[in-house]
């Protein structure tokens, strides 16, 4: 077997679903991650490695009969991924998924979540799985300015990188005008709103665009959406110390409150 430079010598990808190794595979580890993708016909799956529980733990699935599995110990499996990385017994090497057209999600109707260069991996795996428990119908990213599709985004999505379509746009803000003109209600979060989240009338499908920890939407993309609203955060009670930056919150703790608020 070849070896491959592990994840944290590899260059980061900018474009989610394009991977930049030598045999074009991601690299999926955790328990949640690997199942689901095992369970999902649209990803080829091309190579795992496994300790003996992580291949009990995989060998009822049909799929695997077909794969190769290489067994090793979880300090082998540990210098395959980044230090940080909490393998759990399993890692898959797998084809990325194809690609889904706007248009495609489109035509569902259904809420769709927007992220304006949100580029942390464990913020995007964790509104993917917020997305997938609020039956968000996908989310859409720059193609420029997000992370790879595997890894740690993967393994904090817990499997819903392979229920909740990623798709891809060149330019954002031609997206959410296409959007617009489909009848979506284009709704950007930004502390600034006009009104809150929870009293948004849901008559319509909408596009809830979320802008980066600390920078926000960008201007272009705020200027682009149909509304601003606010999440109904405390105010700092008069008279105490507290800053105005510790009641914001984290972007993937705002999705799941938006999407709880649009989907209630």
């Amino acid at each position: 077997m070849s070896k491959r430079k592990p994840n944290n010598q590899r260059k980061n990808r900018k474009s989610p679903n394009t991977p930049d190794n030598d045999d074009g595979s991601c690299r999926l580890y955790g328990t949640h991650a690997v199942h689901t993708a095992l369970q999902n016909p649209a990803r080829q799956i091309i190579k795992i490695w496994a300790t003996t529980n992580g291949a009990k733990s995989i060998a009822a699935f049909p799929r695997i009969k077909n794969v190769p599995i290489t067994q090793q110990t979880p300090q082998e499996l540990a210098r395959l991924l980044p230090p940080d990385a909490v393998h759990q017994g399993i890692v898959a090497d797998v084809a990325p998924l194809p690609e889904t057209a706007l248009e495609t999600v489109m035509e569902t109707g259904g809420l769709i979540v927007v992220l304006d260069q949100v580029v942390d991996p464990r913020n995007v795996g964790a509104i993917l799985r917020a997305a997938a428990a609020f039956g968000a119908a996908g989310i859409i990213v720059t193609r420029h300015h997000a992370p790879p599709a595997e890894g740690a985004l993967a393994k904090t999505a817990s499997g819903a990188l392979e229920i909740v379509p990623l798709i891809q746009v060149g330019n954002l803000s031609r997206a959410l005008t296409k959007l617009a003109d489909a009848g979506y209600l284009v709704l950007g979060l930004d502390e600034h709103g006009d009104q809150t989240i929870d009293t948004v009338e849901t008559g319509q499908p909408i596009a809830c665009v979320m802008g980066a920890e600390g920078k926000g939407l960008r201007r272009l993309t705020r200027e682009t959406c149909t509304q601003l609203v606010r999440l109904p955060t405390a105010e700092p009670a008069p008279g105490t110390a507290l800053r105005p930056e510790f009641v914001t919150l984290n972007v993937a703790t705002a999705a799941a409150i938006s999407l709880y608020a649009l989907t209630r």
